[in-house]
């Protein structure tokens, strides 16, 4: 083994790239489908392709390399699988900016221009974050890197929606949905953003004398397409009413009084408009009482249809005007100014959203629930914590039909075509449409696609070695704030597609990262941090550590620079100890020395490393990340290097060391070992100068030496740390130097 020497100093951007580099072109981190090592499998939450590297990327991705180090050390074959999301509404909205800056628009390009200048802009400028990851020390196989959009994953997404819609499982309806007059798209629930706004809660009489009742809304543009008042069927107010009509303001039109349990009682005056092609709760309603769904307002968010004055005006302007009009007739019961209340907003561009009747296409999600509910009540997936299971089974429980159609350019094209006399088909993967078919113009919401990525990134539909080797992922980290959006859809259709199959063994959830007071970060508080400058300042690995530090299962952390600089100074120590230790002539060849032959201090350190080993392991496998970090830590700063080399300097000074520095040899090889996962530069940096070694990834995984506990030595060194202590402590309090 040839070492070399250790610079003086530690400075992250001199071994960084370059061990990196080394990584990628030695293969080390490419998956061998044909090894007959048992597999272990992750795939990364795929970042949409517009993004760049957020400090919630770091802590997922941080975690998710810690496993798949360790578990390749431990001498599994590891596959974590990269890729990005086409990400359909956010990059189409960049290439449509850009295009905007030309004064042109999409439709001047045409659908097929338009969408091959996403791809164009994807070639030149998508994927940024895909060199982030590199900076951070991702260890995934890029030799296997995906995109949602590749043929192949292409071809899987046209296999499930015929499955799907052959199974009964895929319709098409007029149902209430999240629609954006701005992009000009139905929307996710995960794509809606809801804030506080600051509206008005105004109560309007509706009829007039004994035939009258008091409704109160946010919404009073929206009351020209009510349909009926409802009430709550046991409120004694309104009984009476029930079954009743009364007269709609503005557009003179009877309605009837309808009582429905959804109503609150308690809230407003316990009357509500029901304005069904508006309003999803009021849908519901609808759909139960037969009430007439009267749409007056198109696509751009426009009044139209009313055959009023307010024709023609923005919602909102309709808004100031229609409340002053009804003011004007003397309509206006009570107003309250500001109403703070809960608003949707597009995650893309911020407009307003605005729950509109629509026919889309939606999954029928009942029969795939329930085998995703079943999945994790029969144990066949673990979710941890355990105590986040019930948020799990309360969303996949209650969920309501998936509308996965967008009317977008940029996406998976919905594989459904139309013929001239109504006839309905969906052409699958090598299949074409009959000649006079046409194609529907929307595209899959961008979570159809991903929902599949376990299985579609390794090859399905086709038996590929890929799938039979790495199916079941092992896997599968990620924040708990997608847990109801990615997880159960990749459940959903994981179940359905893989034959009953998950497509993960367990479910490891994070909190997220909020700032040092642990207040959530956001551009308008102005406390986000880019990870990619503490990364330039202080090294991926501090980054890394401090992450890793702060993640407690399900839990949020607070994140702070200090804490970060501590971390490089944790780097920065156990680069010194190893000077120390080269300088002393630690090794690591041969045998340890028998253990009866040591002095106390190395019995004891021998000891504390292998309480700490077994310990550090346990934590890991538990996904306790924090406790293990924590553990790691106080071994290498206390133990390590507070301790034993402040009590074994006279031994090194001695000349007699040769068995300490057999000790040291082994304390350290073992620790970069263990640290490796969360600290993958700095200790690949350390072990192979030290030891002279090729590779920490080649490197076998410690485990707990249960021979080297000595209860007897540990209780000698605990005594004797507490008079030091203690004549430590003295010497402060009387000014003494040492």
């Amino acid at each position: 083994m040839t070492k070399r020497e250790l610079a003086p100093s530690f400075i992250p951007a001199d071994i960084e790239p370059r061990l990196y580099q080394h990584w990628v072109d030695s293969g080390f981190f490419t998956a061998d489908a044909s090894s007959p090592k048992e597999p272990f499998t992750i795939v990364i939450p795929p970042p949409n392709v517009t993004g760049n590297l957020h400090i919630g990327h770091a802590l997922d991705q941080t975690l998710q390399d810690c496993l798949t180090r360790m578990k390749r050390m431990q001498g599994y074959e590891a596959l974590w699988l990269p890729g990005m999301d086409h990400a359909g509404i956010a990059t189409q909205n960049v290439v449509e900016k850009q295009l905007a800056a030309q004064g042109l628009t999409r439709h001047d390009l045409g659908r097929d221009e338009f969408v091959k200048k996403v791809w164009e802009w994807k070639a030149e400028s998508g994927g940024q974050i895909l060199g982030q990851m590199k900076r951070l020390g991702d260890s995934v196989d890029w030799s296997r890197e995906a995109f949602t959009m590749d043929a192949n994953l292409s071809q899987a997404v046209l296999t499930i929606f015929k499955k799907l819609f052959d199974a009964g499982l895929i319709y098409r309806a007029e149902r209430i949905i999240n629609w954006c007059p701005r992009c000009l798209t139905a929307l996710s629930d995960i794509e809606v953003e809801h804030q506080d706004d600051a509206g008005e809660f105004v109560s309007v009489r509706y009829g007039d004398g004994e035939q009258s009742i008091v409704v109160a809304t946010t919404r009073a543009e929206t009351m020209m397409g009510d349909g009926a008042v409802a009430v709550h069927p046991n409120d004694p107010r309104y009984k009476h009413m029930v079954g009743t009509e009364v007269m709609l303001p503005l557009v003179n039109r009877m309605i009837p009084i309808i009582a429905d349990e959804l109503v609150d009682p308690d809230f407003g005056t316990g009357a509500v408009k029901v304005t069904a092609a508006h309003d999803p709760n009021d849908f519901e309603m609808a759909m139960r009482h037969n009430v007439p769904f009267v749409v007056i307002m198109n696509e751009h968010g426009v009044m139209a249809g009313t055959n009023t004055e307010f024709d023609g005006m923005d919602r909102f302007d309709a808004r100031v005007a229609v409340v002053a009009k009804l003011k004007e007739l003397g309509r206006i019961v009570a107003e309250k100014r500001p109403y703070i209340h809960a608003v949707g907003h597009c995650s893309r561009c911020e407009t307003t959203v605005e729950p509109r009747l629509s026919k889309q296409w939606f999954v029928k999600v009942a029969p795939l629930a329930k085998a995703a509910g079943d999945a994790v009540r029969d144990g066949r997936v673990v979710i941890e914590p355990a105590e986040l299971a019930p948020r799990y089974f309360d969303w996949i429980d209650n969920m309501h039909d998936w509308c996965i159609s967008r009317q977008l350019w940029w996406g998976h094209r919905i594989p459904v075509w139309y013929g001239p006399n109504g006839e309905v088909i969906v052409v699958g993967p090598g299949e074409v449409a009959p000649e006079g078919y046409i194609q529907d113009p929307d595209v899959l919401d961008t979570w159809f696609s991903s929902a599949l990525w376990p299985f579609s990134t390794l090859g399905w539909p086709n038996e590929t070695a890929d799938l039979k080797k790495f199916y079941p992922t092992s896997v599968l980290v990620t924040g708990y704030d997608i847990l109801f959006f990615w997880v159960a859809r990749m459940m959903l259709f994981g179940l359905f597609a893989m034959d009953g199959v998950p497509p993960f063994g367990t479910i490891v959830l994070h909190g997220l990262v909020r700032d040092q007071f642990g207040k959530k970060m956001s551009k308008s508080k102005g406390n986000v941090v880019d990870p990619l400058d503490f990364i330039d300042k202080y090294g991926a690995d501090a980054l890394r550590f401090t992450l890793a530090r702060g993640s407690n299962p399900g839990k949020d952390q607070a994140l702070a620079e200090d804490w970060i600089a501590g971390s490089r100074n944790f780097a920065t120590k156990l680069w010194n100890a190893t000077r120390f230790a080269m300088m002393n002539n630690a090794n690591v060849e041969g045998e340890l020395p028998d253990v009866n032959s040591l002095n106390a201090i190395d019995k004891w350190i021998l000891s504390r490393l292998s309480e700490t080993t077994a310990e550090y392991n346990t934590l890991l496998e538990n996904y306790e990340f924090a406790r293990a970090s924590e553990v790691i830590y106080h071994f290498a700063w206390d133990d390590l290097c507070d301790w034993y080399l402040e009590l074994s300097k006279e031994t090194f000074a001695s000349g007699n060391s040769e068995a300490s520095a057999h000790v040291l040899g082994h304390v350290l090889d073992q620790l970069f070992r263990l640290l490796h996962p969360v600290m993958p530069f700095i200790t690949e940096e350390l072990w192979t100068t030290f030891t002279g070694g090729s590779t920490l990834m080649h490197a076998t995984w410690p485990i707990a030496d249960a021979s080297h506990l000595d209860k007897k030595s540990e209780a000698v060194i605990t005594q004797l740390q507490s008079v030091i202590t203690e004549v430590r402590r003295f010497r402060n309090d009387q000014g003494i130097k040492p």
